[in-house]
């Protein structure tokens, strides 16, 4: 039975952006320890982690298109309607495999719809584990919005929308703003076990990090700065080192990441949580330069800034990148006030919830659906 009684796990993982499948990774090695888990996950997120557990289910998800450092709004809605024309039916069709011979007690979303439709289908109790709900389910100074009001009008409630009515919602972060809902826990960040292990160093190099292949302007600003730099994610076809002066094109290595993390004398990425959290765990000053028009993003760096950790810039500039290479001494003194306990309250919570889970079904029988609220 173990601490929460063993119990049956759909994991929904959404696939846009690794950050989800690499949250995920984690909370799933502790839960495969003590419960049955079935995994469906879709885009990138699904091959990661079908690579590391063997019963990921691929499914249909949703798609952004970039352009330079900012999401299309238009291409990305026609992407999505004709990925939904042949994603949806299959969809359905894994829906009823997994009717067939898997009857969950629980359903874990990270931000991810399929699997939340199918607990809400079924009256059983679903467990919100994203960053992202931090927007709707907290409360944000007017002084730290000021100028995004209808920007972030706008994105909180379509978060609030696309996973209503949780049984609980847990979520990661890096700043705490007071919780506005109910059924509503703040934890830190869920990371990497060879990110907890790391022994952060000061090195001369930036780590630079980015989502979007087309934003190409970010190079030429780094190479004109002349400070040593390790950029991943803009040239995804490397099986080896690229340099073009200081700047050094990588391929993607999870080891060489961490390493090149750990240090760096400062990080630049978009204001994607995942990274930003390990950059905070490990103390490295950051700029963030979110996606345009991906509020989630403008928030996270918003709050990067606010806590002294780093800098929000809306694009990279020559004067932005010396402005920040100034202030690393002083945004490296804010960050060393910044502790964390490994992933340990995060998954207790976690373990909280689902023995709360147990006690219902124990409660009301097999016999009797156990719905979410």
């Amino acid at each position: 039975m173990g601490r929460s009684g063993a119990v049956r796990i759909l994991y929904g993982v959404v696939g846009e952006g690794m950050g989800h499948a690499t949250r995920s990774r984690v909370v799933l090695e502790e839960l495969v320890k003590e419960h049955e888990v079935q995994v469906v996950a879709s885009g990138r997120a699904q091959g990661y982690l079908a690579e590391r557990f063997p019963d990921v289910h691929p499914i249909w998800g949703l798609t952004i298109h970039y352009e330079g450092n900012a999401i299309r709004r238009i291409p990305t809605l026609l992407q999505n309607l004709r990925g939904a024309l042949r994603g949806w039916p299959r969809n359905v069709a894994a829906y009823f495999r997994l009717l067939a011979r898997f009857r969950p007690d629980v359903v874990i979303s990270d931000f991810e719809s399929f699997s939340y439709y199918f607990g809400k289908a079924h009256r059983i109790p679903v467990i919100g584990l994203d960053n992202i709900h931090v927007i709707s389910k907290c409360t944000h100074s007017p002084a730290l919005l000021r100028g995004h009001e209808k920007d972030f009008g706008l994105i909180r409630s379509v978060v609030a929308a696309k996973l209503p009515r949780c049984f609980h919602y847990l979520i990661p972060t890096f700043f705490y703003p007071p919780v506005r809902s109910r059924r509503t826990t703040l934890v830190p960040p869920v990371l990497r076990p060879e990110v907890l292990a790391a022994r952060s160093e000061p090195g001369d190099h930036l780590l630079v990090y980015q989502t979007a292949t087309t934003n190409l302007a970010l190079p030429e600003a780094l190479k004109r700065l002349g400070v040593p730099a390790r950029v991943y994610g803009l040239r995804r076809e490397l099986t080896e080192d690229q340099i073009d002066g200081s700047v050094t094109y990588r391929p993607f290595s999870e080891a060489g990441f961490i390493e090149d993390l750990r240090t760096a004398r400062a990080v630049i990425a978009g204001g994607g949580f995942t990274l930003l959290g390990e950059a905070v765990f490990l103390r490295k000053p950051v700029l963030s330069v979110p996606v345009e028009k991906q509020f989630e993003q403008v928030l996270n760096a918003l709050y990067i800034q606010q806590l002294g950790y780093g800098a929000y810039a809306r694009r990279i500039t020559d004067e932005v990148l010396g402005a920040f290479l100034a202030r690393i001494p002083e945004h490296a003194q804010a960050l060393g006030g910044y502790t964390q306990d490994g992933n340990t309250l995060a998954l207790a919570a976690l373990h909280e919830q689902l023995a709360r889970v147990a006690a219902r079904r124990t409660h009301r029988g097999r016999a009797e659906p156990s719905g979410g609220t």
